[in-house]
């Protein structure tokens, strides 16, 4: 269609029977012309071409008829039957227009065949009945319209056959709940076997409504569950001819956890479930995920994707093509399942673009600007910054404006004598975007200042002078080149034209020779090149001030209770201020308590309490000081101050506040002498607030429902400081009240409770623990009862001997160690006073006793030590006797030579010859000691002889009664301690140089 109307129309196509589909129609040529291709018998129907302009609308209607050349819709099969069955060949076509249908039989239309009654043909159906041998034939079907014509050949055979089931006998049939089912029993014969179906134990299949029969024999059963499995019977009728099949229900695969919709940040890992459970009979499914249909496969190599056995999906490091739909597939022999979740990536929003500046004025700009992407999260609000590159010190951007996100474009007002840029950032709920690009720069030009300074005020500290100053424009608020601020002052007092002026760059301003406190009129003014800026407000300020001159008069106190006065003064006068007046101050300095006794106590007073500054503030005249000590002589004077310091101060008032109750006591112990006593000790209140006069003390027994008489001791000393109760119960909880007294009254108490303590003893129950030279005694230390001093008493068991005794221990202690034990040994242990008694046993290896013998015996060792002593002398004497002859002289050895004494050098001719009574030599030791005292020599060397040798063979010995404890070497009885050792080989003195004198 070409409509030729000006204006041109609008054409546009509708189909009147349904919507015009545009897979199946298009325009062409500005939608004048619709074209369909492929067309078939959907295209059939009406259509309209509808034209319109601003002058009216015109239609035109096509009808469009579709035919078709013959196609079959359904067509018979080959078969075989039996002789006497009834046959039935449809055949039906389709077309337009509507194709004929006729029948051939072996290519003879029926039409020129013999007419049999058996035979006829209805609505294209050709039907046989009682068919015989002679009824076997190739039937044709055709269909004929004026597009063409079809054929279809049919086989018809007419044998009679015995029945067989051709389906496998005990086949399995497995599926899932909710599945259909179809058990197979293929047969072959003719005329067609008949068959039925039966269930174990259930009787016939069909009696289940859910359970069919199909024309071929199967048998199909619909939405399966798991009552369904059993032995299914396929049986040929009238004969015995059967199979059977078994039908085995299982779980349906389900997933019981889902993907869900997620939103996601970029950047974060997702993580889909797709929990699912399975027929245990069933093996481990496959799962399969898939993005927007396709699926996704996982390398070791790229960890974006990670599959776990759960069925889960990791997703690593989202972007925004991570966006989409998500589904798991969980896959078994006999079914799937499968679910769909998806992943919304957010973030930050794009940056905008496409920064544009219009309408440029001198003190204002339009700039427009396209939004970015929002990445799935909507844009909340865009923010405009602002470079200007005359205002440095503002950075490099600041934000100028915030605007709702369906804004495009803003106007933005201007300081003169600026360049600007602008950008943008969108803000979403997950941040901010990047900053655009910058726009164009654009300059503005220059203009007399807007404004002037605020907040001009005077700031004067020196009394002569007069300093000014203000809060400083920013700079671009000094809209052009040359920038300064105008000062202007004059005398308050002088209201002439006349001012005085001065310009800065920047405060303050100093005015010098003003005098003290002098108000002046003053202004600033905003001054660049181009002029100065609007006229300023005129302010009042003043110069320095100095201290007041001035003190306060008639001074009064008054009071108003026992911590609090009323204090009063007469103001100063106004110009002895020299000033703007800050009020007065107090000072109030305490002196101390107001006398002293010999019966009171010394007070402490912090230094915060012996002096205090009130401030009063403004003009005020009197004022309330509390907090004052009771029992304390004060004074006070009154000075007033500005900003500049303190004036003079009045006459010093002298007042006291009067005696008050006392404080608590500071302390409180107690002290248990006996069972039946208490003393009770105490420090003085802190805050005595007068005169003591003594102490009160209230106790009364504590008896669970039972009130007790109270007891009352009054103390009359003040300064006595401890107390002791007598014929107490020892087996009562007391408590206590203790106060302090003074004329004005008994103070607030200390209340406590206590009790004395009992008779200590040594403790019954103890804890052991033993190492290998040591042992770790702990108990519990009884409750209320005094130190006990005990010791620990121990012995071995094995080896009997002498009890060992520690140090003294205390009760309270809970604990101690007993050290120098030996290993692996069984100890008794005794506690005295007390005899309780405990065994223990240390750790480690024990040492076992060597085979006692006579060889190792105490006084064998002993004999062979005195026969080798006795021929050792003998041997030596012998030397001497045959290398020297004569007599020898007798000599005296002093006392202070036998301890480091040599060999003795004799003449020769000469022997020496020694008394009974004189000490010996070194050399001769042995032989004196043995003929000095014969109960030192062997009589007790069973027992007690320790021998040593030294480095040269020879031996010392030394002989005692008793064995020393602490000795070592100890040949006395065997022990686990001290073990019997084997004696030392006996062997000559290679030298006897230590004996006897060279030759």
């Amino acid at each position: 269609m070409l409509p030729l109307i000006k204006p041109t129309p609008e054409v546009h196509w509708e189909r009147m029977d349904g919507p015009l589909s545009p897979a199946r129609a298009k325009k062409l040529n500005y939608d004048r012309w619709l074209q369909i291709e492929n067309v078939s018998e959907v295209d059939d129907g009406e259509y309209t071409c509808i034209a319109q302009n601003s002058q009216g609308s015109i239609k035109h209607h096509y009808a469009v008829t579709v035919e078709a050349a013959p196609y079959w819709n359904k067509w018979p099969a080959d078969h075989l039957y039996a002789p006497g069955e009834t046959v039935r060949l449809d055949c039906q076509a389709e077309g337009i227009p509507t194709p004929n249908v006729t029948w051939s039989i072996n290519g003879v239309p029926i039409t020129e065949t013999d007419s049999d009654p058996r035979r006829y043909v209805s609505s294209g159906t050709l039907i046989l009945t009682n068919v015989q041998y002679s009824d076997t034939a190739v039937y044709q079907c055709e269909a004929t319209n004026k597009h063409g014509n079809i054929l279809v050949n049919t086989h018809v055979h007419v044998v009679e056959l015995p029945p067989q089931i051709l389906t496998a006998d005990g086949l399995v049939y497995k599926a899932t709940e909710g599945q259909r089912v179809l058990l197979q029993c293929k047969t072959f014969g003719s005329p067609q076997p008949k068959i039925d179906w039966e269930i174990l134990d259930s009787g016939p299949a069909l009696a289940n409504a859910k359970m069919s029969q199909t024309s071929d024999g199967n048998l199909q059963i619909s939405d399966v569950s798991e009552d369904d499995s059993n032995i299914y019977t396929c049986s040929v009728r009238h004969s015995n001819i059967s199979i059977s099949a078994e039908l085995q229900v299982l779980n349906r695969t389900k997933i019981v956890d889902p993907p869900q919709d997620l939103r996601v940040l970029r950047g974060n890992d997702a993580v889909l479930h797709c929990k699912f459970t399975v027929d245990r009979k069933l093996k481990q499914p496959t799962i399969q995920w898939k993005k927007d249909k396709h699926k996704i496969t996982s390398s070791a190599n790229d960890d974006k994707y990670s599959e776990y056995s759960d069925g889960s999906l990791k997703i690593t490091d989202v972007q925004m093509e991570d966006s989409g739909s998500y589904s798991c597939e969980i896959s078994t022999k006999l079914d799937s399942v499968s679910a769909t979740g998806s992943i919304t990536v957010l973030d930050k929003p794009a940056s905008p673009h496409s920064l544009e500046l219009s309408e440029k004025k001198e003190r204002s700009v339009t700039l427009s600007w396209m939004p970015g992407a929002e990445n799935n999260s909507p844009v909340s609000e865009y923010v405009i910054e602002m470079k200007e590159e005359q205002n440095p010190e503002k950075g490099p951007w600041e934000e100028y404006n915030r605007v709702p996100p369906d804004f495009r474009h803003l106007e933005i007002h201007l300081q003169p004598y600026g360049t600007y840029h602008f950008r943008l950032r969108a803000v979403n709920g997950i941040g901010s975007s990047e900053p655009s690009p910058p726009s164009e720069s654009y300059s503005t030009s220059a203009a007399i200042p807007d404004i002037n300074p605020e907040n001009v005020t005077t700031v004067s500290t020196d009394p002569n002078s007069m300093v000014i100053t203000w809060k400083e424009l920013e700079q671009r608020q000094f809209n052009g080149p040359g920038f300064k601020y105008k000062i202007y002052w004059r005398q308050a007092s002088d209201r002439g034209p006349h001012w005085k002026e001065g310009s800065v760059s920047h405060p303050p301003f100093i005015v010098n020779n003003t005098g003290t406190f002098i108000p002046f009129e003053i202004k600033v003014q905003a001054v660049n090149e181009l002029g100065a800026g609007p006229e300023p407000v005129v302010k009042t300020g003043y110069s320095g001030e100095d201290v007041p001159l001035e003190a306060p008069s008639e001074v009064e106190v008054t009071e108003l209770n026992k911590t609090a006065v009323l204090v009063r003064w007469s103001p100063v006068s106004m110009e002895s201020v020299r000033g703007h007046l800050l009020g007065y101050k107090i000072h109030l300095r305490k002196k101390g308590p107001r006398t002293h006794s010999r019966r009171s106590l010394p007070m402490h007073v912090p230094a915060a309490d012996k002096y205090r500054v009130i401030k009063v503030l403004e003009n005020k005249v009197k004022t309330v000081v509390s907090d004052l000590q009771f029992y304390s002589s004060y004074t006070l004077t009154v000075a007033p101050f500005n900003s500049r310091g303190e004036g003079p101060h009045s006459k010093e008032y002298h007042f006291t506040t009067p005696e008050a109750a006392p404080g608590p006591v500071s302390f409180v112990s107690f002290e248990s002498p006996s069972e039946t006593e208490m003393t009770l000790r105490w420090e003085a209140p802190e805050k005595p607030n007068g005169e003591l006069t003594g102490y009160l003390l209230q106790y009364y027994e504590t008896v669970p429902g039972i009130l007790s008489p109270q007891q009352v001791e009054s103390i009359d000393l003040p300064l006595v400081t401890e107390f002791t109760l007598k014929g107490l119960n020892p087996q009562i909880l007391y408590h206590f009240e203790l106060r302090a007294r003074t004329a004005a009254g008994d103070g607030e108490p200390i209340v406590m409770e206590g009790a004395t303590l009992l008779d200590g003893e040594p403790p019954s129950a103890i804890n052991i623990t033993a190492g290998q030279t040591s042992v770790n005694v702990s108990w519990v230390p009884g409750e209320r009862q005094r130190n006990f001093a005990f010791s620990f008493h121990y012995l071995k068991k094995s080896a009997g001997g002498e009890w060992e005794e520690s140090e003294k221990v205390n009760s309270s202690q809970a604990f101690y160690q007993l050290q120098g034990l030996t290993p692996g040994v069984q100890y008794h242990l005794l506690i005295r006073p007390g005899n309780y008694s405990w065994e223990f046993k240390t750790a480690g290896p024990e040492l076992h006793e060597l085979p006692s013998s006579f060889v190792t015996q105490g006084w064998f060792i002993g004999l062979i030590s005195a026969i080798v002593l006795l021929l050792l002398v003998l041997l030596i004497l012998c030397y001497i006797k045959k290398s020297k002859g004569g007599k020898y002289s007798v000599r005296n050895i002093k006392e202070e030579d036998q301890v480091n004494a040599g060999p003795h050098t004799m003449k020769d001719g000469e022997f020496k010859e020694y008394s009974d009574n004189e000490e010996c030599a070194i050399g001769q030791r042995s032989v004196c000691e043995s003929e000095r005292n014969s109960n030192d020599s062997l009589a007790d060397y069973g027992d007690g002889v320790d021998i040593q040798f030294n480095e040269d063979g020879s031996f010392i010995g030394q002989y005692s009664g008793h064995r020393d404890p602490n000795g070592h070497g100890s040949s006395g009885a065997t022990s686990p301690i001290n073990p019997t050792m084997l004696p030392p080989s006996i062997s000559f003195p290679t030298s006897v140089t230590g004996f006897l004198g060279p030759n």
